[in-house]
């Protein structure tokens, strides 16, 4: 059986460290793992109830349909001024409605990246973790990686390599949460 995992990556950047880190663990998941990286995020509206109807834009279907039909969610995200990138937060928000019912709900959800700084986005994913647990994902705790990019490289070091991959192991051997009826 394939777990798959719907990767939302925070920065829209198409080079980005975070996107490159998204496409390694892609590409190094383990057997029985697949990951989708989440196109699109950017294409979403902000979101708002008036245009939360089923004629959505077509990214937000796109999204929701993603993480629908996904067993896993990750983000994978820089800081930006001390919290997530808006495009992030924009997104789980989509993922909430409706409410008790998102797409989100009951998901496994982690949250890992990296940042030029001292701290490595520690703010970013605990806002992100907590906006995901608010909409009805299952946090886990465990897989939280907070990568300062300050004196190493990232896409290249070993260790960093094996936290993050050891935190996709955690969150693929994570339960899901049973959906209330």
């Amino acid at each position: 059986m394939t777990t798959r995992v719907a990767v939302l990556v925070g920065s829209l950047r198409a080079d980005s460290v975070n996107r490159r880190l998204a496409e390694m663990l892609r590409d190094q998941a383990p057997e029985g793992v697949e990951l989708q990286l989440v196109d699109g995020l950017g294409d979403l509206p902000f979101y708002n109830e008036e245009i939360d109807t089923d004629d959505a834009a077509s990214a937000v279907l796109a999204l929701r349909g993603a993480v629908a039909s996904s067993d896993r969610v990750l983000a994978v995200t820089p800081e930006y001024n001390g919290t997530m990138p808006a495009v992030l937060n924009n997104a789980l928000d989509w993922l909430s409605r409706p409410y008790g019912a998102g797409a989100i709900v009951g998901k496994p959800f982690g949250v890992i990246g990296t940042t030029p700084t001292p701290y490595g986005g520690k703010w970013a994913h605990a806002d992100a973790a907590r906006s995901a647990g608010i909409a009805g994902a299952r946090v886990v705790e465990s897989v939280v990686v907070s990568q300062p990019g300050v004196g190493v490289d990232v896409l290249t070091d070993p260790e960093v390599r094996a936290r993050l991959l050891d935190a996709l192991r955690l969150l693929v051997e994570a339960e899901e949460a049973p959906v209330a009826a």
